[in-house]
Protein backbone atom coordinates (compact mmCIF):
# COMPACT_ATOMS: atom_id res chain seq x y z
CA UNK A 1 0.00 0.00 0.00
CA UNK A 2 1.28 3.46 -1.07
CA UNK A 3 2.02 5.39 2.22
CA UNK A 4 1.18 9.15 2.39
CA UNK A 5 2.19 11.88 4.99
CA UNK A 6 -0.53 15.18 5.34
CA UNK A 7 0.96 17.74 6.91
CA UNK A 8 -1.15 20.18 8.44
CA UNK A 9 -3.61 17.25 8.12
CA UNK A 10 -6.29 18.30 11.15
CA UNK A 11 -6.80 21.35 9.61
CA UNK A 12 -8.92 22.93 6.72
CA UNK A 13 -7.77 21.52 3.85
CA UNK A 14 -5.99 18.98 5.56
CA UNK A 15 -9.00 16.93 6.73
CA UNK A 16 -11.15 16.33 3.39
CA UNK A 17 -7.36 15.74 1.50
CA UNK A 18 -6.90 13.19 4.03
CA UNK A 19 -10.35 11.77 3.75
CA UNK A 20 -10.03 11.77 -0.19
CA UNK A 21 -6.53 10.37 -0.32
CA UNK A 22 -7.33 7.22 2.38
CA UNK A 23 -10.70 7.21 -0.27
CA UNK A 24 -8.35 6.39 -2.61
CA UNK A 25 -6.16 3.19 -1.12
CA UNK A 26 -3.47 5.54 0.72
CA UNK A 27 -2.14 4.44 3.93
CA UNK A 28 -2.41 8.14 5.32
CA UNK A 29 -0.22 9.74 8.30
CA UNK A 30 -1.90 12.52 9.30
CA UNK A 31 0.13 15.33 11.44
CA UNK A 32 -0.83 18.30 13.00
CA UNK A 33 0.41 21.06 15.88
CA UNK A 34 -2.63 19.12 18.00
CA UNK A 35 -2.68 15.62 16.56
CA UNK A 36 -6.00 15.70 16.53
CA UNK A 37 -8.44 13.74 13.37
CA UNK A 38 -11.62 13.69 11.83
CA UNK A 39 -14.93 11.95 12.51
CA UNK A 40 -15.39 11.24 8.98
CA UNK A 41 -11.52 9.46 8.84
CA UNK A 42 -11.54 5.97 8.17
CA UNK A 43 -10.45 3.83 11.25
CA UNK A 44 -7.25 3.25 9.45
CA UNK A 45 -5.75 7.09 9.20
CA UNK A 46 -2.77 7.79 11.87
CA UNK A 47 -2.66 10.83 13.54
CA UNK A 48 0.30 12.41 14.78
CA UNK A 49 1.18 14.98 16.49
CA UNK A 50 3.69 17.44 15.11
CA UNK A 51 5.75 20.77 15.49
CA UNK A 52 6.44 21.83 11.53
CA UNK A 53 9.44 23.94 12.41
CA UNK A 54 10.59 20.92 14.44
CA UNK A 55 13.06 19.29 11.96
CA UNK A 56 13.97 16.13 13.47
CA UNK A 57 10.08 15.53 14.06
CA UNK A 58 9.38 15.92 10.12
CA UNK A 59 12.53 13.80 9.48
CA UNK A 60 11.63 10.97 11.86
CA UNK A 61 7.64 10.99 11.06
CA UNK A 62 9.22 10.65 7.11
CA UNK A 63 11.35 8.09 8.50
CA UNK A 64 12.76 5.61 5.86
CA UNK A 65 10.27 7.09 3.63
CA UNK A 66 6.97 7.01 2.26
CA UNK A 67 5.51 7.64 -1.15
CA UNK A 68 4.24 11.20 -0.99
CA UNK A 69 4.31 14.21 1.22
CA UNK A 70 1.02 16.57 1.11
CA UNK A 71 2.00 20.13 2.53
CA UNK A 72 -0.72 22.13 3.52
CA UNK A 73 1.30 24.53 5.52
CA UNK A 74 4.10 25.31 3.92
CA UNK A 75 4.46 29.38 3.91
CA UNK A 76 8.51 30.18 3.15
CA UNK A 77 11.60 29.47 2.18
CA UNK A 78 12.68 27.24 5.22
CA UNK A 79 9.39 24.90 4.92
CA UNK A 80 10.72 23.87 1.24
CA UNK A 81 14.02 23.57 2.36
CA UNK A 82 12.64 20.92 5.14
CA UNK A 83 11.13 19.30 2.47
CA UNK A 84 14.13 19.54 -0.16
CA UNK A 85 16.51 17.95 2.65
CA UNK A 86 14.32 14.83 2.53
CA UNK A 87 13.78 14.52 -1.32
CA UNK A 88 15.45 10.87 -0.81
CA UNK A 89 13.09 9.96 1.15
CA UNK A 90 10.15 11.44 -0.77
CA UNK A 91 8.38 9.77 -3.82
CA UNK A 92 6.93 13.06 -4.51
CA UNK A 93 5.03 15.85 -2.79
CA UNK A 94 1.88 18.29 -3.29
CA UNK A 95 2.45 21.33 -1.34
CA UNK A 96 -0.15 24.39 -1.40
CA UNK A 97 0.20 27.72 -2.58
CA UNK A 98 -1.70 30.80 -3.54
CA UNK A 99 -3.37 33.29 -6.10
CA UNK A 100 -1.63 35.74 -3.87
CA UNK A 101 1.73 35.51 -6.41
CA UNK A 102 0.27 37.11 -8.87
CA UNK A 103 0.55 40.71 -10.30
CA UNK A 104 -0.64 42.12 -13.84
CA UNK A 105 1.42 43.37 -16.50
CA UNK A 106 1.66 47.15 -14.56
CA UNK A 107 3.56 45.01 -11.84
CA UNK A 108 0.15 45.65 -9.18
CA UNK A 109 -0.39 42.63 -6.89
CA UNK A 110 -2.57 42.24 -4.10
CA UNK A 111 0.77 43.48 -2.12
CA UNK A 112 -0.12 46.88 -3.78
CA UNK A 113 -4.01 47.06 -3.68
CA UNK A 114 -3.58 49.57 -0.52
CA UNK A 115 -1.38 52.11 -2.87
CA UNK A 116 -2.85 54.70 -4.74
CA UNK A 117 -4.09 53.27 -8.26
CA UNK A 118 -2.83 50.14 -7.13
CA UNK A 119 -5.74 47.38 -7.33
CA UNK A 120 -4.57 44.93 -9.50
CA UNK A 121 -6.46 44.39 -13.01
CA UNK A 122 -5.56 40.68 -13.59
CA UNK A 123 -6.68 39.23 -17.15
CA UNK A 124 -9.75 37.46 -17.20
CA UNK A 125 -9.22 34.53 -16.34
CA UNK A 126 -5.46 34.29 -14.78
CA UNK A 127 -3.40 31.51 -15.93
CA UNK A 128 -0.81 29.61 -14.87
CA UNK A 129 1.97 31.43 -17.03
CA UNK A 130 0.79 34.54 -15.89
CA UNK A 131 3.26 37.58 -14.06
CA UNK A 132 3.67 36.77 -10.23
CA UNK A 133 5.36 38.71 -8.25
CA UNK A 134 9.16 39.15 -7.18
CA UNK A 135 10.79 36.05 -4.90
CA UNK A 136 11.06 37.40 -2.02
CA UNK A 137 10.62 37.69 2.06
CA UNK A 138 8.91 40.62 2.25
CA UNK A 139 5.04 39.46 2.12
CA UNK A 140 2.43 36.22 2.02
CA UNK A 141 3.20 36.36 -1.73
CA UNK A 142 6.47 36.86 -2.41
CA UNK A 143 7.68 33.97 0.35
CA UNK A 144 5.14 31.96 -1.69
CA UNK A 145 7.14 32.43 -5.02
CA UNK A 146 10.16 32.02 -3.06
CA UNK A 147 8.59 28.45 -2.16
CA UNK A 148 7.44 27.96 -5.54
CA UNK A 149 10.79 28.34 -6.90
CA UNK A 150 13.32 26.27 -4.92
CA UNK A 151 10.42 23.40 -4.99
CA UNK A 152 10.44 23.56 -8.79
CA UNK A 153 14.06 23.81 -8.98
CA UNK A 154 14.27 20.04 -7.56
CA UNK A 155 13.03 18.07 -10.49
CA UNK A 156 13.23 14.99 -10.40
CA UNK A 157 14.72 14.87 -6.95
CA UNK A 158 11.38 15.78 -5.82
CA UNK A 159 8.03 16.04 -8.20
CA UNK A 160 5.99 18.66 -7.01
CA UNK A 161 2.80 19.55 -7.63
CA UNK A 162 1.92 23.41 -6.58
CA UNK A 163 -1.41 24.27 -5.95
CA UNK A 164 -2.24 28.22 -5.93
CA UNK A 165 -5.27 28.31 -3.96
CA UNK A 166 -7.94 31.29 -3.94
CA UNK A 167 -10.73 32.13 -0.96
CA UNK A 168 -10.40 28.70 0.33
CA UNK A 169 -13.79 27.66 2.35
CA UNK A 170 -15.50 25.05 4.53
CA UNK A 171 -15.66 24.46 8.08
CA UNK A 172 -13.10 24.56 10.01
CA UNK A 173 -11.61 27.56 8.42
CA UNK A 174 -9.69 30.23 10.60
CA UNK A 175 -10.60 33.10 8.52
CA UNK A 176 -13.73 32.50 6.57
CA UNK A 177 -15.09 34.94 4.23
CA UNK A 178 -18.71 33.86 5.04
CA UNK A 179 -18.29 34.95 8.44
CA UNK A 180 -19.18 38.47 7.10
CA UNK A 181 -23.28 37.58 5.69
CA UNK A 182 -23.50 34.91 8.25
CA UNK A 183 -23.24 36.94 11.97
CA UNK A 184 -24.82 39.85 10.13
CA UNK A 185 -28.03 37.61 9.25
CA UNK A 186 -27.51 35.90 12.77
CA UNK A 187 -27.42 39.54 14.32
CA UNK A 188 -30.75 40.44 12.51
CA UNK A 189 -28.88 42.91 10.22
CA UNK A 190 -31.48 43.17 7.23
CA UNK A 191 -29.83 45.20 5.40
CA UNK A 192 -26.55 45.68 3.48
CA UNK A 193 -24.42 47.67 1.94
CA UNK A 194 -22.08 46.63 -1.26
CA UNK A 195 -19.41 48.31 -2.69
CA UNK A 196 -18.19 48.24 -6.57
CA UNK A 197 -21.94 47.49 -7.11
CA UNK A 198 -21.74 44.31 -5.18
CA UNK A 199 -19.75 43.08 -8.76
CA UNK A 200 -16.99 41.85 -7.11
CA UNK A 201 -15.07 38.57 -8.03
CA UNK A 202 -13.01 36.68 -6.03
CA UNK A 203 -12.75 33.49 -6.98
CA UNK A 204 -13.62 30.64 -4.09
CA UNK A 205 -11.73 27.53 -3.82
CA UNK A 206 -13.77 24.21 -1.83
CA UNK A 207 -11.71 22.56 0.61
CA UNK A 208 -13.42 19.53 -1.25
CA UNK A 209 -12.25 20.82 -4.63
CA UNK A 210 -8.96 21.42 -3.35
CA UNK A 211 -8.93 17.86 -1.98
CA UNK A 212 -10.13 16.35 -5.37
CA UNK A 213 -7.09 18.44 -6.67
CA UNK A 214 -4.34 16.74 -4.20
CA UNK A 215 -5.70 12.87 -5.02
CA UNK A 216 -5.44 13.08 -8.14
CA UNK A 217 -1.85 15.11 -8.28
CA UNK A 218 -0.56 12.56 -5.42
CA UNK A 219 -1.78 9.34 -8.22
CA UNK A 220 0.07 11.55 -11.61
CA UNK A 221 3.54 13.20 -10.13
CA UNK A 222 5.28 15.93 -12.01
CA UNK A 223 6.54 18.70 -11.35
CA UNK A 224 4.34 21.68 -11.89
CA UNK A 225 1.97 24.83 -10.69
CA UNK A 226 -1.67 24.60 -11.51
CA UNK A 227 -4.90 26.73 -10.03
CA UNK A 228 -6.96 25.72 -7.06
CA UNK A 229 -10.89 27.02 -7.57
CA UNK A 230 -14.14 26.19 -7.65
CA UNK A 231 -15.73 25.77 -11.46
CA UNK A 232 -17.72 28.91 -11.22
CA UNK A 233 -16.95 32.51 -9.59
CA UNK A 234 -20.07 33.62 -8.24
CA UNK A 235 -20.30 37.77 -7.19
CA UNK A 236 -20.61 38.84 -3.73
CA UNK A 237 -24.24 40.09 -4.05
CA UNK A 238 -24.78 36.72 -5.27
CA UNK A 239 -22.53 35.42 -2.44
CA UNK A 240 -25.00 37.11 -0.23
CA UNK A 241 -27.68 36.31 -1.30
CA UNK A 242 -26.91 32.61 -1.52
CA UNK A 243 -26.11 33.12 2.44
CA UNK A 244 -29.56 34.11 2.99
CA UNK A 245 -31.22 31.32 1.29
CA UNK A 246 -29.33 28.73 2.88
CA UNK A 247 -30.23 30.78 6.49
CA UNK A 248 -33.94 31.27 5.55
CA UNK A 249 -33.69 34.97 5.83
CA UNK A 250 -34.17 37.84 3.41
CA UNK A 251 -31.99 41.07 2.92
CA UNK A 252 -32.34 44.36 1.38
CA UNK A 253 -28.86 45.26 -0.29
CA UNK A 254 -27.66 48.84 -1.06
CA UNK A 255 -25.35 48.68 -4.09
CA UNK A 256 -22.69 51.69 -4.22
CA UNK A 257 -21.22 52.04 -7.61
CA UNK A 258 -17.92 52.76 -6.36
CA UNK A 259 -15.28 52.38 -3.79
CA UNK A 260 -16.21 51.71 -0.39
CA UNK A 261 -18.49 55.34 1.25
CA UNK A 262 -17.24 55.58 4.01
CA UNK A 263 -14.91 53.83 6.05
CA UNK A 264 -15.71 50.19 7.27
CA UNK A 265 -19.08 50.24 5.25
CA UNK A 266 -19.92 48.03 2.22
CA UNK A 267 -16.08 46.73 2.41
CA UNK A 268 -16.36 42.72 2.54
CA UNK A 269 -13.48 40.31 2.52
CA UNK A 270 -14.25 39.61 -1.07
CA UNK A 271 -14.31 43.40 -2.18
CA UNK A 272 -12.08 44.00 -5.13
CA UNK A 273 -12.95 46.90 -7.81
CA UNK A 274 -11.57 44.21 -10.73
CA UNK A 275 -12.12 40.60 -10.82
CA UNK A 276 -10.00 37.90 -9.73
CA UNK A 277 -10.77 34.45 -11.60
CA UNK A 278 -8.71 31.62 -12.13
CA UNK A 279 -8.55 29.41 -15.20
CA UNK A 280 -8.74 25.98 -14.48
CA UNK A 281 -8.20 24.32 -17.76
CA UNK A 282 -4.48 23.21 -17.32
CA UNK A 283 -5.73 21.07 -13.61
CA UNK A 284 -8.22 19.67 -16.02
CA UNK A 285 -5.83 18.79 -18.72
CA UNK A 286 -3.06 17.55 -17.19
CA UNK A 287 -5.01 15.91 -13.72
CA UNK A 288 -8.05 15.15 -15.86
CA UNK A 289 -9.76 17.12 -13.12
CA UNK A 290 -13.37 17.39 -12.66
CA UNK A 291 -14.85 19.45 -9.42
CA UNK A 292 -16.75 17.41 -7.21
CA UNK A 293 -18.75 20.20 -5.83
CA UNK A 294 -19.88 24.08 -6.88
CA UNK A 295 -19.99 26.62 -4.35
CA UNK A 296 -24.17 26.45 -3.52
CA UNK A 297 -23.64 23.13 -3.13
CA UNK A 298 -21.13 23.56 -0.69
CA UNK A 299 -22.17 26.75 1.02
CA UNK A 300 -24.17 25.01 3.17
CA UNK A 301 -22.08 22.86 5.45
CA UNK A 302 -19.85 26.15 5.98
CA UNK A 303 -22.57 28.18 7.22
CA UNK A 304 -23.64 25.55 9.18
CA UNK A 305 -20.23 25.35 11.16
CA UNK A 306 -20.42 29.13 11.19
CA UNK A 307 -23.87 29.17 13.19
CA UNK A 308 -22.71 27.15 15.26
CA UNK A 309 -19.57 28.90 15.96
CA UNK A 310 -21.05 32.15 16.58
CA UNK A 311 -23.45 30.58 19.05
CA UNK A 312 -20.57 29.04 21.25
CA UNK A 313 -18.57 31.56 21.24
CA UNK A 314 -17.98 35.80 20.08
CA UNK A 315 -16.29 35.79 16.79
CA UNK A 316 -13.19 37.90 18.21
CA UNK A 317 -12.73 35.18 20.46
CA UNK A 318 -13.71 32.21 17.77
CA UNK A 319 -11.55 33.61 14.87
CA UNK A 320 -8.74 35.90 16.03
CA UNK A 321 -6.93 35.11 13.11
CA UNK A 322 -10.01 36.98 11.22
CA UNK A 323 -9.83 40.04 13.48
CA UNK A 324 -5.94 40.37 12.48
CA UNK A 325 -6.41 40.27 9.00
CA UNK A 326 -9.80 42.08 8.46
CA UNK A 327 -9.95 44.01 12.09
CA UNK A 328 -13.19 44.41 14.00
CA UNK A 329 -14.37 46.60 11.37
CA UNK A 330 -15.94 43.76 9.51
CA UNK A 331 -19.06 44.63 12.14
CA UNK A 332 -19.03 48.35 12.39
CA UNK A 333 -22.98 48.24 12.37
CA UNK A 334 -22.37 52.03 13.95
CA UNK A 335 -21.11 52.86 11.25
CA UNK A 336 -23.46 51.41 8.46
CA UNK A 337 -26.28 52.77 9.90
CA UNK A 338 -24.94 56.13 10.44
CA UNK A 339 -24.05 56.27 6.35
CA UNK A 340 -27.68 55.37 5.50
CA UNK A 341 -29.23 57.35 7.71
CA UNK A 342 -27.21 60.36 6.52
CA UNK A 343 -27.99 58.66 2.69
CA UNK A 344 -31.67 58.91 3.87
Amino acid sequence: MKTALVIGGAGQMGRPAVRALAGDGWAVTAASRGGGRDAAWPDEVRSVALDRDDDAALAALVGDGVDLVVDLVAFDRRHGGQLAALAGRIGSAVVISSGAVYEDERGRSFDTQEEPDGAPRFPVPVRESGRTVAAGEATYGTRKVLLERDLLALGERLPTTLLRASAVYGPHCRTPRELYFVKRNLDGRRTRVLCWGGRSRFHPASVHNVAELVRLAAARPGSRVLNAADPHCPTVAEIGAMVDAVMGVETETVLVDGPPPAPTVGDTPWSLPHPFVLDMAAAERELGYRPVTTYADALPETVEWLAGRLRERDWVDGFPKMVASYTTGLFDYAAEDAWLAARG
